[in-house]
C-alpha cells in the first residue's frame, strides 16, 4: 500500500470516527485537548492526559461517593462471583451512568478520548484509599465466563485520579517494557519502593491514566499487568471506567430475543453468512449472536491513537472491501473476545 493511499485510509477511518461519535451523541470533542494526552508505554499502551478532570469534576465524585463507600471486592477466577481479598483493600462504590449532569459530562470526555462509545463502559468505580491501602497487581481482563458474557473482555481502563497523594499510591505496571521514561514528569526519588517496579504513574489531582488490556488483535495483554501502590502518606481518591469490547448496556438472556441487532443482518443472510459463520450471525448455547459488535469493532475497536495498527492490518487482506470477507474477520475477533 503506498504512502498516498495509507494517509488517505488514515483520514477516511478518522472522519468515521468522528461522525459516528457525534451520530451517538456520545462524544464532547470540544473539550478534548489531544496535546495533553501523553505516551508512557507501548507495551502495554498506556497514556496519561494532564488535567482531564476539573476540580468541580473531581469534588462532586469525591461527594457522591463518600457515604456509599464499602469495601472493595475482586472477582473470583473461576466462578466470576465478587469476594472479600486481601490483594484489594480499598473502599468504592459505583456512581450510574447519566446520574447527573456533571457525572454525563464525564462519560462523554471518556467517549471522545478513548474513542470507545460509552455503552461499552460500565458504570464509574469511585474508589478511597488510605494508609497502607492497596491494591496488589492484577489483570483487568477477566479469567472466566461469566463476567465475559456481557460486553466481552475489557478492552481498556481510563483511571482518573481525584486528589494528590503525598506519598505512595502510584499506579504502577511491573511486566511493562522499560524505556527511558519511567514516568511522566516524575524522578525517581518521587516514587515511593512499589512505585520503582516498573512504570509508573504518581496521583495528580485530575489527571487520568488509559491504558489497554488487550492487544490490536485482541488477544489479551499481559504487559497491562497492575497494581495500586500502597498509600504511606495522605488519602488516596480515584474512579475507574472500565470499557468493554461491546456493549455492557445489552444484556442478552434466555428468553428467545431473535430481533436482529444490525441493520444488514438480512442482507447478510442473503450471502450465506449464517452458514459460513454460524456462531457469530446466529450464536451458540453459551454466546448469543451480536450483529452489533461489527460496529462497534469497525469504528470503535482501535482508538484514534492506534488506527493505523487497523490500516496496516486490512491492506494485507485481499477481502477487505467484501463484506464476506469483514464479516469473517469480525466473527474471527468475537470468539477471541469471548474465550478464556
Amino acid at each position: 500500500m503506498s504512502s498516498t493511499s495509507s494517509k488517505t485510509g488514515f483520514l477516511i477511518l478518522v472522519l468515521l470516527f468522528l461522525n459516528l461519535l457525534c451520530d451517538h451523541k456520545s462524544c464532547s470533542a470540544s473539550s478534548i485537548d489531544p496535546t495533553k494526552s501523553k505516551q508512557i508505554s507501548w507495551k502495554p499502551r498506556a497514556f496519561v492526559y494532564r488535567g482531564f478532570l476539573t476540580d468541580q469534576e473531581c469534588d462532586h465524585l469525591i461527594s457522591l461517593a463518600k457515604s456509599e463507600l464499602k469495601r472493595s471486592q475482586v472477582a473470583d477466577n473461576l466462578s466470576g462471583k465478587s469476594t472479600l481479598s486481601q490483594v484489594r483493600t480499598s473502599s468504592g462504590m459505583f456512581i450510574a451512568k447519566g446520574k447527573d449532569s456533571i457525572v454525563n459530562g464525564i462519560e462523554d470526555k471518556i467517549a471522545a478520548w478513548t474513542f470507545l462509545p460509552k455503552e461499552n463502559g460500565e458504570d464509574i468505580q469511585v474508589l478511597r484509599y488510605e494508609h497502607g491501602q492497596k491494591y496488589d497487581p492484577h489483570y483487568d481482563y477477566f479469567a472466566d465466563k461469566v463476567n465475559i458474557a456481557r460486553g466481552g473482555h475489557r478492552i481498556a481502563t481510563v483511571l482518573m485520579y481525584l486528589t494528590d497523594v503525598v506519598k505512595g499510591g502510584e499506579t504502577v505496571f511491573p511486566s511493562a517494557e522499560e524505556t527511558s521514561r519511567r514516568g511522566v514528569n516524575i524522578q525517581d526519588e518521587d516514587l515511593s519502593d512499589c512505585g520503582r517496579h516498573g512504570i509508573a504513574v504518581k496521583p495528580r489531582r485530575g489527571d487520568a491514566l488509559l491504558f489497554f488490556s488487550l492487544h490490536p488483535d485482541a488477544t489479551t495483554d499481559q504487559s497491562s499487568l497492575h497494581a495500586g501502590c500502597p498509600v504511606i502518606e495522605g488519602e488516596k481518591w480515584s474512579a475507574t471506567k472500565w470499557i468493554h469490547v461491546a456493549s455492557f448496556d445489552k444484556i442478552y438472556g434466555a428468553e428467545g430475543n431473535c430481533k436482529d441487532q444490525n441493520d444488514s443482518c438480512e442482507r447478510w443472510a442473503a450471502l450465506g453468512e449464517c452458514t459460513k459463520n454460524p456462531e457469530y450471525m446466529i450464536g451458540t448455547a453459551d454466546l448469543p449472536g451480536v450483529f452489533f459488535i461489527v460496529g462497534n469493532m469497525a469504528y470503535y475497536l482501535y482508538p484514534l491513537h492506534h488506527l493505523f495498527n487497523l490500516i496496516t492490518f486490512t491492506s494485507s487482506q485481499e477481502k477487505t472491501k467484501e463484506e464476506g470477507g469483514e464479516i469473517e474477520r469480525a466473527g474471527l475477533a468475537l470468539k477471541v473476545f469471548y474465550s478464556v
